[in-house]
């Protein structure tokens, strides 16, 4: 075990690793500790993308998943009505919810497209949860696509 990357928050589990714990912070006080313990929360939230850069970042991730139907993204197609992040204060990674609909309410592909939206915790660094509303009101209809979405689909 390299004691030097033993960080102050880590929590040992192993006498070993006890014993390299020790013998690093074992002469550190509890102020200091808690000193440390704050800068590298603070290196951490600098890290962490802001709640509107999240809300970008999602987007870019909804441009890349597609209505297995139809040849334009859900986020294009104007499925996504709204997007909101906020950071989990236990945790300080973010949460988001997705407001979003479907083309139908009958749509065979719902539970392929909301699991496709929830994947992106997978892809996306910072990000804790996804929760995906379904509505219905307002409906969906072909105003609601960019021009590009209906060039594709081409209504232009």
């Amino acid at each position: 075990m390299d004691i030097n990357n033993i960080k102050i928050d880590d929590v040992p589990t192993t006498a070993e690793e006890l014993a390299a714990y020790d013998e690093k912070f074992k002469k550190t006080s509890q102020v200091e500790i808690d000193a440390k313990m704050a800068e590298e929360r603070e290196k951490f939230l600098q890290k962490q993308p802001s709640d509107k850069e999240m809300e970008e970042k999602l987007v870019e991730h909804l441009r890349q998943i597609y209505d297995p139907e139809l040849p334009v993204n859900i986020y294009d197609l104007g499925l996504v009505y709204n997007i909101e992040c906020w950071t989990n204060e236990v945790s300080m990674l973010k949460m988001c919810k997705i407001t979003m609909t479907l083309t139908s309410a009958t749509c065979s592909f719902s539970q392929v497209i909301v699991d496709l939206v929830k994947s992106i915790v997978t892809r996306q660094e910072g990000l804790e949860n996804i929760d995906v509303d379904i509505v219905f009101d307002p409906p969906w209809g072909q105003d609601k696509m960019t021009d590009d979405a209906k060039l594709a689909m081409g209504l232009l």
